[in-house]
């Protein structure tokens, strides 16, 4: 195979082009040898069909050749890797492209800009260079009007500015007055004629012959073969443009480009993106809201279950009222006063309790009576806020005074002061003398407040007419020590009634499955609120798919002029992270206001910092997720069907 010409810019040798496999392949060019001197002024002119594109394709390095070899200022293309590819599109070559292929949501600035991005310019240096060429091609009034706001010839000259961002050492125009009128087509000639005395290196694709006759050295391709070339080549070679190499940019400002890109592109699609946030929004502010409300309902469960105290071991006989094997009652008074001797334990408190029908004056209720002991408040850790408990005096003495509820104070006295005055309970009289701080719902929803408390041996003797209790209460001084209190307790038991006629609830062990039940409902709540968030994700997914589709020119567009695969990668996954991530914060500002609302409905409503984060991060990696493949089909798309598509 002959080696290229010295002097040569662009090589071609024994370079053929083939689509397809098999019986439907399709030989596009056959066996080309060409060579281009860099500042020659060429037009490679065909009928349609006859190769003509393909080759320009070929020279733009946006597509490799079946066979043969590619040399660029001597250097052979096929050993060039996809980002070594990418910088001398950028930095060797400038595309003027028949369609314009300008991106229809930036300005004309911003479209001359793009090549200048790849190329690793500061923001400054490409906003002065792009208005400086805009500025000389006639459009520096024009500089911030979109595609659709400017004339076909407007449109081809910005997309020579942008050509020429980057030195456009070769200029590669395909068709350049193919859709302009003929005035139009003349000044983008004339334009064309001046570049290439500046020493640029133009190659048009044309197929009307009076456009190639404006070139300096004409070569005609039929069926894939070059059959005339004129063969004049440029006098002043030495005296061609040459680009100064630049480096490539750092990924900091890549990024910072990309999150523009991004922002750019859906602003432009506003109402769609809109949509697609709703998702995402919805999906975090379920997952902020569902957990709060779960994490409240739990603690206000404990809560109210803590109120009572972590620390006791609940003592119930089987069965009430039920005779041991030696006759005795289960559950006495006296084994309230054995267990509270036993090691590790503070006190032990004996309880009895029914319905009542509580009359004071004309009003009645019917309530609970609660007969215990004098250590009740202690233990419930429940203080009288009027007024006092009963003493261990009045117990000794069967004395008929009674303390009770702020529910019971309510309906009984209305605003009155109870204190002093007398209730009928059973038609019994029983002297009130203090109230109870208020106390809320039981951890079973239970009106706490609704009771009335009066001494054990009063209400034994007089209420219930009997001599056991219903449960004792045992608070234990050393709550590490639980398991072994709870074994002597069942120890002690045994001796004093002969058989196992009770059972024994532990208060930590209540709690603890509370809260896993409690956690295991979050959890449900949770799980059901990141469906929604999973919706939103494949949501984002479709629309990104559908962006991809829609932008396939600007990618092509953008792979031509420089963009490495991850350029184009970045740009979409930065897309689809934006908009997650700012589905995720609304998302976390719907979740609080639902919230508060529910708060303000009288649920308890607990949020959590760690919550909101976790919810926007995943909202973030939903976009990541699911704009990964949409990302990566763009990154992956060929540049030449890109161009090609309709």
């Amino acid at each position: 195979m002959d080696c290229p010409t010295q002097q040569a810019l662009i090589s071609l040798r024994g370079v053929g082009k083939t689509f397809g496999h098999g019986e439907l392949a399709v030989q596009v060019l056959k066996n080309i040898n060409l060579d281009i001197q860099a500042g020659e002024f060429v037009a490679i002119v065909g009928a349609s069909g006859s190769g003509k594109s393909t080759l320009m394709y070929l020279l733009g390095c946006l597509d490799t050749p079946s066979c043969g070899e590619y040399y660029f200022g001597g250097e052979p293309v096929k050993q060039l890797n996809s980002d070594q590819l990418a910088r001398l599109r950028r930095e060797g070559f400038g595309f003027v492209f028949q369609s314009y292929h300008l991106i229809a949501n930036a300005t004309a600035l911003e479209n001359v800009e793009v090549p200048a991005i790849y190329a690793g310019l500061s923001r400054q240096q490409r906003r002065d260079r792009a208005r400086a060429l805009l500025q000389r091609l006639g459009l520096g009034e024009r500089t911030e009007y979109k595609p659709g706001q400017l004339s076909g010839g407007q449109q081809q000259r910005v997309s020579i500015a942008r050509a020429l961002i980057n030195g456009g050492q070769v200029i590669l125009a395909d068709e350049p007055t193919g859709a302009l009128d003929s005035r139009s087509g003349a000044e983008v000639m004339a334009l064309l004629e001046e570049l290439a005395d500046q020493g640029h290196t133009v190659i048009i694709i044309t197929h009307d012959r009076e456009v190639a006759s404006r070139a300096r050295r004409r070569i005609e391709i039929l069926d894939g073969d070059i059959i005339a070339d004129s063969g004049e080549h440029a006098d002043a070679a030495l005296a061609a443009y040459q680009p100064a190499s630049r480096a490539d940019p750092n990924p900091a400002e890549e990024l910072k480009e990309a999150a523009g890109m991004a922002f750019r592109s859906l602003h432009a699609n506003l109402f769609r993106t809109l949509l697609t946030l709703l998702g995402i929004v919805i999906g975090v502010a379920s997952v902020v809201a569902m957990l709060a409300i779960g994490e409240g309902a739990k603690q206000s469960v404990l809560q109210r279950i803590n109120s009572m105290g972590s620390n006791l071991l609940m003592v119930h006989p089987q069965g009430r009222g039920r005779l041991g094997e030696n006759g005795v009652v289960s559950l006495v008074p006296h084994d309230a006063d054995t267990l509270s001797q036993l090691p590790n334990v503070a006190n032990a408190v004996p309880e009895n309790e029914g319905n009542v029908t509580a009359r004071a004056g004309a009003e009645d209720i019917n309530t609970n009576v609660t007969a215990t002991t004098w250590r009740y408040p202690e233990q419930r850790n429940w203080p009288v806020v009027w007024g006092t408990f009963f003493t261990p005096e009045d117990e000794q003495s069967y004395a008929t005074v009674a303390v009770i509820g702020q529910t019971v104070s309510s309906s009984l006295f209305q605003n009155k002061d109870p204190l002093g005055r007398y209730i009928l309970l059973n038609n019994v009289p029983f002297q009130v003398i203090g109230i109870m701080d208020e106390k809320g719902a039981t951890g079973w929803g239970r009106d706490a407040d609704d009771v009335i408390f009066v001494p054990l041996s009063t209400g034994n003797l007089r209420l219930f007419g009997q001599s056991n209790v219903r449960s004792i209460t045992l608070s234990v001084a050393d709550t590490t020590a639980m398991s072994s209190v709870e074994k002597e307790i069942e120890g002690a038991l045994k001796e004093l009634h002969g058989n196992a006629d009770f059972r024994i609830r532990n208060m930590a062990d209540i709690i603890e499955a509370v809260s896993e039940t409690q956690n295991t409902l979050t959890v449900l709540l949770g799980s059901i609120a990141a469906i929604s968030l999973l919706v939103g994700g494949i949501g984002v997914m479709n629309i990104m798919l559908v962006s991809v589709t829609e932008r396939i020119h600007e990618i092509g567009l953008r792979v031509a002029t420089g963009a490495r695969t991850r350029n184009i990668l970045q740009q979409f996954l930065v897309e689809a992270i934006a908009v997650a991530a700012l589905g995720g914060v609304l998302g976390v500002v719907l979740g609080i206001i639902v919230g508060l609302i529910v708060g303000q409905l009288g649920m308890s409503v607990v949020f959590s910092i760690s919550t909101m984060i976790l919810a926007f991060a995943c909202a973030a990696g939903t976009g990541l997720i699911f704009g990964f493949a949409p990302a990566l089909k763009a990154a992956r798309l060929n540049p030449v069907v890109a161009l090609s598509s309709d």
